[in-house]
């Protein structure tokens, strides 16, 4: 499809989202000119169209003019509607069922790239430290790595629990506060033009397959890649997320196109806070998991590893299936 044909196709939804903004802002002309006001599921509707079509107008690399009408009206649009600082149940079930998907999928080059910045290392790292155990030493202490082995330990009382936490509760606490900072560096790294976030991606990415590899090559993984596998469809998943709002917040400070360099941060970090909402969704559901599912051992491993395949189906189905498409 041209940039020709796909204006012409979708000029007529960009026209009436604009005026139905401008009647929001200025209802007494919209009064003096005889139209409906607005209402908000359609205003909606055309919002969420909207981004689609510059998610497509962007990966199309469609002309300037184009895309820089679609960043004007969606950013106005998202200030109309997310002027509200309430945040309830409603909400944020609209904002997951909806929303939140759609933004992944707008974000998809940022989101391959930052998955291939943590999951090759963590493949290639584990792969080698499964080869060569002793590698570990060069990524963790000694001490460290003992303390993982007694964790995964089949006589550990709880799997994956630390020394100082006694209780599920306790682990749930420390599971959030461990994945929030993770998160957070991946994403807060994306200042410093997105070298930030790629280097702790990968460097997490890293981590986590040496960790890996050396708990299989001393023979623990009957019991550590049951624990890990249903809830890193979460886990890994937000962590991937918070790298690519952070590589959206690097781009729009490296490249800022037409616009000045602090307004393509702004706008950049007003569709990568949508991408956070959604990751500390993402995090309190694997925290939860972690701490009440993935350390049972009276859990057979059979029925870790089929709850793992279908959270992996869940998570990437909703983020590929769910919410509007362009149309």
């Amino acid at each position: 499809m041209t940039p020709l044909q796909f204006e012409q196709l979708y000029h007529h939804d960009w026209a009436e989202l604009e005026l139905n903004l401008r009647d929001i802002l200025d209802p007494k002309n919209c009064a003096a000119a005889g139209r409906t006001p607005p209402t908000g599921d359609r205003v909606a509707v055309l919002y969420r169209r909207a981004c689609d079509h510059l998610a497509l107008a962007r990966a199309r690399s469609y002309p300037a003019y184009m895309i820089d009408r679609l960043e004007r009206v969606t950013s106005q649009a998202h200030q109309i509607i997310y002027y509200r600082r309430e945040v309830g149940f409603a909400q944020w079930t609209q904002f997951l069922r909806h929303q939140f998907p759609g933004v992944v999928r707008a974000h998809a080059k940022y989101v391959a790239l930052s998955a291939a910045t943590f999951f090759v290392p963590l493949i290639a790292i584990g792969l080698l430290v499964h080869w060569r155990p002793d590698l570990i030493l060069s990524i963790v202490s000694s001490d460290t790595a003992a303390s993982f082995e007694q964790m995964y330990s089949s006589s550990a009382e709880s799997i994956g629990r630390t020394r100082n936490a006694s209780t599920d509760w306790m682990m749930f606490g420390y599971y959030i506060r461990n994945n929030i900072g993770v998160s957070f560096q991946c994403f807060a790294g994306g200042l410093f033009v997105g070298l930030g976030s790629l280097f702790f991606l990968a460097y997490n990415g890293a981590f986590a397959g040496a960790l890996a590899g050396y708990l299989a090559a001393r023979g623990l993984s009957s019991t550590f890649f049951p624990f890990v596998s249903t809830h890193s469809a979460f886990e890994l998943t937000a962590i991937v997320l918070s790298g690519a709002a952070g590589l959206r917040i690097g781009h729009a400070i490296l490249a800022p196109r037409r616009l000045r360099r602090i307004d393509s941060l702004v706008q950049a970090s007003r569709e990568a806070i949508l991408l956070l909402y959604g990751v500390i969704a993402m995090l309190l559901v694997a925290a939860g998991v972690e701490a009440f599912w993935s350390s049972a051992k009276w859990l057979p491993a059979s029925v870790k590893y089929t709850s793992a395949a279908i959270c992996w189906l869940a998570v990437l189905g909703y983020l590929r299936f769910q919410g509007p498409h362009a149309r």
